[in-house]
């Protein structure tokens, strides 16, 4: 993985073609995939079935970083309604989702959930302090049990290991919502900058508490702020409120020798990427297709600045035959270049059926060296 989104020279590029939610799985069962085959197995499953017989790369234990609020709100049902339900989730918020969901699935990504927003934890300044205590970088619960043990038990490690943290557009934004985040920086930027500083500070602290007993592979940032044709907001405001985070964190994991600065955002991410190459991070995913991102036009013109993962569309994956085939020939010349680690271009929806997921790993492994 590191000699691949570094431009070196990868014995094959990591097979990763992706990975299917509750809704999706559950159609692969019915159409093929044996029931007992946990969701990270699958795509093992369907690289044997392709008739692949490399050794599957093994895992190994993590190092978990725990950069949620503690203690989390309540989770609960507050209303039951004819078809939908309000709910309280984690974060504070109030929201509406239909009646086959919990709140544990606003929680974790178990499936694809359309949710109405109500009320969010922060709409005024008046809310900050009864949110900002509940992150305290130095709480040791946010490290594992005997850190010391466990990272030098993982100095030798043959597996890669990920921390993902919340940018700061995401976590202002699961604090106000989108819309009162929007509102906030024309109507009150000072407090904008005021939350942006404060979670850049404590996700710094955070890391550099991590960082004495183990050095991750990759620091990856969630940030999920683009829409399908522009980012949700424009580049001055990105990089007047954001990057100073970006900034920080960047410094702080190269002192510390972490190899990979990596970053997340669905959307249109075309106006984001110099911005993002200027932070310092040298990957982002997952390329949406459907946003309008051409991976191809992007390597041309940021040539080896930025690496990706992701990047095959998802629409080409459920129609499959000639349509999936022209989409991996299409990708295969980034792939090539290195730089990349093809796979679906986000979570793999429900209409991709079991066949057309196995027929895209068989041609991934093609491109990537595993076949």
């Amino acid at each position: 993985m590191l000699d691949a989104l570094l431009f070196g020279s990868p014995d094959r590029v990591p097979l990763a073609p992706g990975g299917g939610r509750e809704s999706t799985r559950a159609r692969w069962h019915a159409e093929g995939l044996p029931r007992e085959v946990s969701p990270g197995g699958i795509a093992e499953v369907a690289y044997r079935l392709c008739g692949g017989a490399l050794p599957w790369p093994g895992g190994g234990p993590g190092f978990g970083v725990d950069h949620r609020m503690r203690p989390m709100f309540e989770e609960k049902v507050l209303e039951v309604r004819p078809d939908s339900q309000v709910v309280q989730d984690w974060k504070g918020n109030v929201c509406e989702i239909g009646l086959e969901f919990s709140p544990l699935y606003l929680r974790q990504a178990i499936d694809f959930v359309t949710r109405r927003w109500i009320k969010c934890p922060i709409e005024s300044r008046s809310d900050w302090a009864g949110m900002s205590w509940r992150y305290d970088p130095d709480d040791p619960a946010r490290l594992p049990a005997d850190p010391e043990r466990l990272g030098e038990s993982l100095r030798e490690r043959n597996h890669y290991i990920s921390w993902n943290l919340h940018g700061p557009f995401w976590q202002l934004r699961e604090w106000c919502g989108f819309e009162g985040l929007c509102l906030l920086l024309v109507d009150d930027p000072a407090f904008v900058r005021e939350m942006c500083a404060f979670w850049g500070e404590y996700v710094a602290r955070l890391l550099a508490n991590a960082f004495r007993h183990l050095v991750p592979d990759e620091i990856h940032v969630s940030e999920d702020m683009a829409f399908k044709a522009h980012s949700m907001i424009s580049p001055a405001m990105t990089r007047e409120f954001l990057k100073p985070c970006y900034d920080l964190w960047h410094g702080l994991l190269r002192d510390a020798g972490v190899p990979v600065y990596a970053v997340d955002s669905d959307g249109c991410v075309e106006e984001l990427i110099p911005l993002w190459i200027e932070a310092g991070f040298d990957a982002c995913d997952p390329v949406e297709v459907a946003a309008h991102n051409d991976i191809v036009a992007y390597r041309r013109r940021y040539g080896h600045d930025m690496a990706y993962r992701g990047g095959v569309d998802k629409r080409a994956m459920a129609r499959g035959g000639e349509a999936l085939e022209r989409e991996i020939e299409r990708i295969a010349p980034v792939v090539e270049d290195g730089g990349y680690v093809p796979g679906c271009d986000h979570g793999i929806p429900s209409d991709v059926s079991w066949a057309n997921f196995v027929e895209t790993t068989r041609l991934l492994a093609r491109v990537t060296g595993w076949l």
